[in-house]
């Protein structure tokens, strides 16, 4: 049998979270720190607001737009950052959940489930998410370096210094290179934001399922005691208190991760495609934004394609165990199984389900949800660009 290690899917994860906040990794030194507070003020905090100061000076209203754009878009990233800096601890302990839990695949069919929905999934979801982030990065450069050759004397955005970058060309360097650094740190941040939440739903389903595959089977596989059968059953309850650990930790740590990313992305979707059919001054603008709306959808389909699945394995529960030969067992062994299934029953409502900040059950109508919200937003602008 191959060795199982999930959490190999996260090594790109916690590179980006070693240089954003390489304190939470050993003992943090006097420099660390520094560099820690100076990027998460200078970037986390003041690159959305420099963006959000312009909407005050009453831009044009193409400018308006693409503003609003990056201003959602990196409002969005640092929320979800912070809120994923908080729950480092939680995210720590789910790695650990994960290779337990890997250690109990045994059998054949384990192995083949999960090399063809849990690992292909996986490797398939994050490579479409690296090859997006791949392709509109270097399109932004292109557009960076196209805009100082060109001399015009803009900036990458639109946006507010408390200085007069116009009239002097170190003055412009700063805070064309600012933004610039702003991008790519965001790039970093969303990087980490739009990998762990789907990537690790995908993981939690696929062992739920194949912890269902264990519970269905025992008591069909060859002649074994009664002794044996109930250290088996008592083997998987523990396995389960796992798994629900595994549940737990992961909606706590995506919950408001989550309900950034609706609304930013339904917002982004609708300023996106607004700026695209009315205001995108020419060919690489627009294939920039055109790139940045599958990016966007892409960000956001797979958590609620994965919480969906997640969903409907919990729900499954009671039935897997059901489907053991608990008939032929003794009576402690129907009594107590009797006993687990009501509680499984328990965790198959609503409480179990994942809600992006408690509110919005995550799932493909939460999906739909948001392009039909970036659609009605759509509309009201076409209205009032009508009139």
């Amino acid at each position: 049998m191959v060795v199982i290690d999930s959490v190999r899917f996260y090594r790109p994860f916690w590179i980006c979270m070693k240089i954003l906040d390489p304190t939470f990794f050993g003992e943090p030194t006097r420099l660390l720190r520094v560099y820690v507070v100076a990027l998460q003020f200078l970037i986390t905090f003041c690159f959305p607001l420099h963006l959000l100061l312009n909407v005050l000076l009453h831009p044009s209203l193409a400018d308006l737009f693409k503003n609003l754009i990056m201003t959602i878009t990196c409002s969005a990233c640092s929320l979800k950052h912070v809120a994923q800096i908080i729950h480092l601890p939680e995210i720590k302990e789910i790695d650990s959940l994960i290779t337990q839990l890997d250690k109990f695949i045994e059998s054949e069919d384990e192995h083949e489930y999960y090399r063809k929905h849990v690992k292909s999934n996986s490797v398939r979801f994050t490579r479409c998410l690296y090859i997006s982030f791949g392709i509109i990065y270097p399109i932004f450069m292109l557009g960076f370096l196209v805009l100082v050759a060109s001399g015009t004397g803009e900036l990458i955005i639109p946006a507010y210094f408390p200085f007069d970058w116009k009239t002097n060309q170190y003055l412009y360097a700063v805070a064309i290179s600012y933004q610039l650094l702003g991008v790519l740190v965001d790039g970093l941040q969303g990087l980490t934001n739009d990998t762990y939440t789907p990537l690790t739903l995908c993981i939690l389903g696929g062992h739920i399922h194949m912890w269902a595959m264990r519970m269905s089977r025992l008591g069909f596989e060859g002649i074994e005691s009664d002794r044996n059968q109930y250290r088996r059953f008592v083997a998987y309850i523990e396995q389960h208190k796992l798994l629900m650990r595994f549940h737990y930790l992961t909606q706590k740590t995506i919950s408001q991760v989550q309900i950034f990313q609706l609304g930013g992305c339904g917002g982004t979707l609708c300023l996106v495609v607004s700026y695209v059919l009315f205001y995108a001054p020419d060919m690489i603008s627009l294939i920039y934004n055109l790139v940045f709306i599958v990016v966007v959808c892409v960000q956001l389909f797979p958590s609620c394609y994965f919480a969906s699945v997640v969903a409907e394995e919990v729900q499954s529960l009671p039935y897997a165990i059901f489907s053991s030969r608990w008939y032929a067992c003794s009576q402690r062994h129907r009594r107590n199984l009797l006993i687990f299934t009501q509680l499984t029953l328990g965790t198959t409502g609503r409480g179990r389900v994942m809600k992006a900040g408690g509110l919005v059950e995550l799932n493909l109508n939460a999906f739909y949800a948001t392009l039909k919200m970036a659609y009605s937003l759509f509309a009201v602008v076409v209205r009032v660009k009508s009139r």
